[in-house]
């Protein structure tokens, strides 16, 4: 098998990271850039029963998730909010453009740190569907996002509404399927590649390709925790090809642990299959090459979007969403890897993001 990373360099966490309040100047951001609406639903809202029921998946077995069972005038009640949530989402707030959908399930999520809400919406004139979610509103999540949504080839569409968070669904392949379904089974361990069944193999050296920049995006924005069940691969017809494009789903850990590599999905376990095919296909120039191509795509737009992106690290540096000690482990780390010894002296997480980005990036 091609080369992977020992077990005792992988990193683990285990320590569930708490809620972060939004503070004003986060919340004047947020309504800065059109990020707040006056919703008719909160969070607590969907809390209002204690029936549910088990989701199952394709093959029948137990998921994190329940669907939520209200009094039926209530469930009418819900729906009608939810709709209008959706359109603030979907059409800009347009009502008459959403009035041939229906809220078809409510589904909760008890598993991770933000315990969200899966509204399912579907056309009733072609069943087809569409999903959001509504999450408890966490500061650092929300930077992540931000984040996400001005240095990523990838917009994030979110409103935030009190202490409720509202985010749109990010379509793709789960990581974890797809290094299970469409990697070359030579890649996966313990595995009989006569006895796995396959779709289609992906192409590895475009995957590897997707992976190295991945990685290179979530490290320069201290993105943390990108297990193989957090993010997501979208695949698309080309003309001659499949394109493939990684994009994260999970925000909960921006900027709060305190080691450097937490910040790299290349030290999770999860994704050994991918290093390893990343090692196989790739030459250490070419995934340097890949390097600097995504951290000059990311130079690029954190100039297009300079105003917006000082604005969240102003927020970001006057915040607290790390304990103390984490933000100095990671200072230290910082300064290690950029050979900068004043970087140790940073004592806020924005801070030590917004340097990090920086000098990543080469600003």
């Amino acid at each position: 098998m091609a080369k992977v990373i020992p077990d005792r360099e992988l990193v683990f966490i285990s320590k569930k990271k708490p809620t972060y309040p939004i503070t004003p100047m986060l919340r004047e951001y947020l309504d800065q850039y059109d990020r707040t609406k006056g919703m008719p639903l909160s969070y607590d809202d969907l809390m209002e029963t204690s029936e549910r029921i088990p989701v199952y998946d394709a093959q029948g077995e137990e998921t994190h998730w329940y669907t939520m069972l209200y009094p039926q005038g209530y469930r009418d009640e819900l729906d009608e909010k939810l709709k209008t949530i959706y359109a603030y989402l979907s059409t800009a707030g347009d009502l008459h453009a959403i009035q041939h959908l229906y809220i078809d399930r409510i589904d909760y999520c008890e598993f991770g740190n933000s315990k969200p809400f899966r509204i399912r919406v579907v056309n009733k004139y072609n069943d087809n569907h569409d999903y959001f979610y509504v999450k408890t509103a966490d500061a650092s999540r929300i930077y992540g996002l931000e984040l996400e949504h001005i240095l990523s080839p990838n917009r994030i569409n979110i409103l935030v509404y009190g202490e409720t968070l509202i985010e749109e669904h990010i379509a793709g392949i789960p990581g974890d399927a797809f290094i299970r379904d469409y990697l070359p089974p030579k890649y996966l361990p313990g595995e009989q590649p006569e006895l796995v069944p396959r779709f289609q193999p992906a192409n590895p050296i475009r995957v590897a390709k997707e992976f190295v920049k991945f990685n290179e995006r979530c490290f320069a924005k201290l993105l943390g925790d990108m297990r193989s069940y957090n993010y997501v691969a979208v695949v698309t017809q080309d003309f001659d090809e499949r394109q493939y494009r990684v994009r994260a789903i999970d925000f909960d850990r921006q900027s709060h642990e305190p080691e450097l590599k937490v910040y790299m999905p290349q030290f999770y376990k999860e994704n050994q299959p991918v290093v390893a095919m990343v090692w196989d296909q790739l030459s250490p120039d070419t995934i340097k090459q890949y390097q600097t191509e995504e951290r000059a795509l990311m130079a690029r737009r954190a100039e297009n979007g300079e105003g917006r992106l000082s604005d969240l690290f102003s927020a970001m540096v006057s915040d607290t969403i790390a304990p103390p000690e984490n933000t100095k482990r990671l200072a230290a780390d910082v300064a290690r890897f950029h050979k900068k010894n004043k970087l140790a002296d940073l004592t806020s997480m924005g801070e030590v993001t917004r340097e990090h980005f920086l000098y990543t990036i080469g600003g």
